[in-house]
């Protein structure tokens, strides 16, 4: 391949980054391969199965679909960023594994981070969810592991009774 790299700055987990990028490389190979951050999961490659979600500017999204480029000038999250040393664990986190809701881990990343997201948009609008809205902000990930039910109630749990 013979493209020119380009010059982008972003917020990587709260730090301010500035990195060249091929113009044709996608977020999750920019994440795994050139960040080394490996929470971010390369499931399906075609936007599928939630497991390469991250967040971009609050928003989730599927990194393999996304191209590494068009993070210039905007913040993203990945699983690394919801921990620190101090809290190991995200809140939604420990719901997953306090409702058995995790099982081999590989969709877990992407659906703590949707779930954060949506946790996000439902505080900046006052409201606490519906099981049904819960159910629907989930849609597009798979899990083969540990079926969706524990999942759907680790989320609801975190929603509906979290003052995080």
């Amino acid at each position: 391949m013979d493209d020119k790299l380009i010059k982008i700055s972003f917020s990587l987990n709260g730090k301010s980054l500035t990195k060249n990028v091929s113009p044709s490389l996608f977020l999750i190979d920019f994440i795994r391969d050139e960040l080394k951050l490996k929470g971010t999961k390369p499931g399906c490659r075609e936007g599928e199965c939630g497991a390469c979600t991250v967040l971009v500017n609050g928003v989730a999204i599927n990194s393999c679909l996304f191209l590494a480029i068009n993070i210039h000038g905007k913040e993203l999250i990945t699983i690394e960023g919801l921990s620190s040393i101090e809290k190991p664990l995200h809140p939604i986190q420990e719901k997953m594994l306090e409702h058995g809701a995790v099982q081999c881990g590989f969709c877990s990343t992407g659906i703590v981070l949707t779930t954060k997201a949506f946790d996000d948009e439902c505080r900046s609008d006052g409201k606490i969810p519906s099981r049904q809205e819960v159910k629907k902000s989930l849609e597009g990930h798979l899990c083969r592991c540990t079926g969706y039910t524990k999942i759907v109630d680790a989320a609801e749990d975190y929603l509906t009774h979290s003052s995080f």
